[in-house]
């Protein structure tokens, strides 16, 4: 049975009260229930104590969305990885796509990041993906080995047990254009070969990769009974704890 990470980005969403409402509102969906897919849930940092509260005691992890690559020191702003371990988080989402864009991260400092992360002993969720011009030129596959090389090239094998990719079409995020679980899977089994070719197949076979591109509980079933896909990262969805969980009861049932 296929264990999946449904994995939650809150974004620039939901301060201290609202995240606890929230967070308590989607445990009690569960509430006398198991499920053996990993949940995570990543507030804003500010939230993360509420969340964390909340979880206390049930099967949810809570996650950071993003982290810098010092352990402390005079950086206004940022975080370090000691701090996101002892709020109780267990991952941290990497090299967003809005990291990418509007905070001008670039591949090297976002593999330094990843690197950290578990050097830390967190486990770290690399997002890749590209944009609608890169798509409609036929260039998906060299900007998506660019971005997930320049992290493997930092990494050994001995990290693929902390090590998650996230495909972002960011293509098919807000534009219109929609993209179908045959191009989810496509890029997804390109991506394990990448690993494959770094990592060797046992290793490529077990680090999880999942579909940044708008899941909804619509479209879950069918994302995720692709062979490569192996979970999501939610936006919008899980800031709703109806739909949130209903895409959990869905990767159950797969």
């Amino acid at each position: 049975m296929r264990t999946f990470l449904i994995a939650g980005n809150w974004k620039m969403n939901a301060g201290p009260t609202d995240a606890g409402k929230l967070a308590k509102e989607i445990t009690s969906k569960w509430a006398g229930k198991t499920f053996s897919s990993e949940a995570l849930l990543c507030p804003p940092y500010i939230s993360i104590p509420a969340v964390q509260q909340a979880f206390d005691g049930t099967g949810f992890q809570t996650g950071a969305q993003n982290v810098y690559i010092e352990d402390d020191g005079a950086f206004t702003g940022e975080i370090s990885t000691s701090m996101i371990k002892d709020a109780g988080c267990t991952y941290v989402i990497i090299g967003h796509s809005e990291r990418r864009e509007y905070f001008s991260e670039s591949d090297e400092f976002i593999a330094s990041k990843t690197k950290k992360t578990i050097d830390s002993g967190l486990k770290a969720i690399l997002c890749v993906g590209e944009v609608l011009e890169e798509r409609k030129s036929g260039n998906q596959e060299k900007v998506v080995e660019k971005q997930v090389n320049a992290v493997l090239n930092h990494l050994s094998a001995d990290a693929s047990d902390h090590f998650v990719i996230a495909y972002e079409p960011v293509w098919a995020i807000g534009t219109g254009e929609t993209a179908s679980p045959e191009q989810a899977q496509e890029m997804h089994k390109f991506i394990r070969s990448l690993v494959e070719k770094s990592w060797g197949k046992a290793k490529a076979d077990g680090v999880r990769i999942l579909y940044g591109g708008s899941m909804k509980p619509g479209n879950a079933k069918e994302l995720l009974g692709q062979p490569d896909v192996d979970g999501g990262l939610i936006g919008g969805a899980s800031l709703d704890a109806d739909s949130y969980s209903k895409i959990l009861e869905i990767s159950e049932s797969i």
